[in-house]
């Protein structure tokens, strides 16, 4: 089995269903990932739905949220297969950027490994808006197409190793 998450040859379609959460604090730049998010999860055949939080803090709250209800869990209407997570958190004068990127970070993965979800994480840490948007920018080849790689590679991970221990 071959896993890639990096802009490459074009994937093989995956039949997956994705949550996508996006924060759009910086709209500018939610619009870029989300952008380039729809174009890779277009490419790769996923389908997905998307809800908004107001910022970075709010994604892992948002994702428990979807978890504890059970919406990772199953097949069928109203589950999802995995997560996409959009977002960007630019440095400031005080520690409060920090605070947010290290919490944001260590909530989600958390959360995705305590119930086994895949998740591409494409909450973008930056000094400055500019650097935010080069990142961010690009279509599916940017940091949401990226985020949506990352996760249909772990989708297909998962899929592969539940279909070996039904063997």
């Amino acid at each position: 089995m071959r896993v890639t998450t990096g802009p490459g040859p074009k994937a093989a379609p995956i039949k997956a269903h994705v949550l996508i959460i996006e924060s759009r604090y910086y709209d500018a730049v939610g619009e870029a990932l989300l952008q380039g998010a729809l174009a890779a999860l277009t490419e790769a055949g996923a389908t997905h739905e998307r809800i908004e939080v107001p910022g970075a803090l709010e994604i892992p709250q948002a994702f428990k949220a979807y978890a504890a209800a059970g919406r990772f869990e199953g097949k069928g209407a109203g589950h999802f297969d995995g997560a996409i997570v959009l977002g960007c958190v630019i440095r400031g004068e005080t520690s409060h950027y920090d605070i947010v990127c290290n919490n944001a970070n260590h909530w989600l993965m958390e959360t995705a490994i305590a119930h086994g979800i895949p998740v591409g994480n494409a909450i973008l840490t930056v000094d400055t808006e500019a650097q935010a948007m080069t990142r961010a920018k690009g279509g599916s080849a940017g940091k949401g197409g990226d985020a949506v790689r990352a996760c249909l590679a772990l989708v297909a991970l998962k899929r592969t190793l539940a279909g070996a221990s039904a063997q």
